[in-house]
């Protein structure tokens, strides 16, 4: 062994070893995320299915693109509500998004080592979601009218980047906006899922509407699409980090910053905050 080396190892070992303890301490929570975004994707791709293959009897019954994006949305809305606010969700935070634990890094409420395991648990959930899906129904997900629920441009690149851009930034100013205000804070997920219906209802003809790096390289790992994937993993956490520094810039107070989507009285929450006092303005 080299010198350098000899003196490295001493050094990375404590490093390796407090990953460890981070993973065996905290792997429920990452599990849940995993969990989370799982279940997402399962309904993501149902949803696209009954809504956008040619057998369904929905669709055969709406010819409209906007009413069926219309209901796309509001049964998105309906899974991300009844998973924000599930004992789980509550648990977990919940992100479900890898830009959204990103946005917690910065804001300095989760460290590194659990920043890269909840993302490592969302990647991982979003693709296995997909992939049980591929398995139970796969004639159907795979038609080419739904693609597993990929997430694909519109006529531009450049359009659809920006788009996601401003609805990850949208989104994180109202998200942190809420959370400003107690009485608000606990309804923030609603917020979120409204704003999730709006964008999959007049948005997605730009960008395939994702906000989720996750959610969409879930999809493109099985429809084949993952020439676009980086637009996916750059706009939304691009847009995330941007409403962040807004907030940051138009207040001292940095530590009454939250992202959280949902709050609980009795629900222990992996990421604290003091969102729920009154004295928090």
């Amino acid at each position: 062994m080299t010198l350098a080396a000899a003196q490295q190892a001493p050094q990375t070992a404590p490093l390796a070893r407090s990953v460890l303890d981070t993973l065996r301490a905290n792997w429920r929570i990452y599990a849940i995320e995993a969990a989370l975004l799982g279940t997402f994707m399962l309904s993501a791709c149902s949803f696209t299915v009954a809504l956008e293959h040619p057998g369904s009897l929905i669709r055969q019954s709406i010819d409209s693109t906007l009413i069926r994006r219309t209901l796309m949305g509001l049964a998105m809305a309906a899974t991300a509500l009844c998973l924000i606010y599930s004992p789980w969700g509550r648990r977990s935070g919940p992100h479900m998004n890898p830009a959204m634990t990103l946005s917690f890094l910065r804001l300095g409420r989760i460290n590194i080592a659990d920043a890269c395991f909840y993302i490592a648990g969302q990647f991982i959930g979003a693709t296995v979601g997909v992939f049980v899906m591929s398995l139970a129904v796969r004639m159907l997900v795979s038609h080419p009218s739904v693609m597993y629920a990929a997430t694909r441009p519109g006529k531009s690149l450049f359009a659809a980047w920006v788009a996601e851009f401003c609805i990850a930034f949208i989104t994180m100013s109202v998200v942190m906006a809420s959370n400003k205000r107690p009485r608000l804070a606990p309804f923030t997920g609603c917020l979120a899922a409204a704003l999730v219906a709006t964008y999959i209802t007049f948005e997605a003809p730009f960008s395939g509407m994702s906000l989720n790096p996750a959610r969409s390289f879930g999809s493109a790992v099985f429809a084949h699409t993952l020439d676009t994937i980086w637009l996916y993993l750059t706009a939304p956490v691009a847009g995330m980090f941007a409403g962040i520094e807004l907030h940051r810039a138009l207040t001292s107070e940095h530590h009454r910053l939250c992202g959280k989507l949902t709050h609980s009285r009795t629900v222990e929450c992996f990421i604290p905050c003091n969102c729920l006092k009154e004295g928090n303005r």
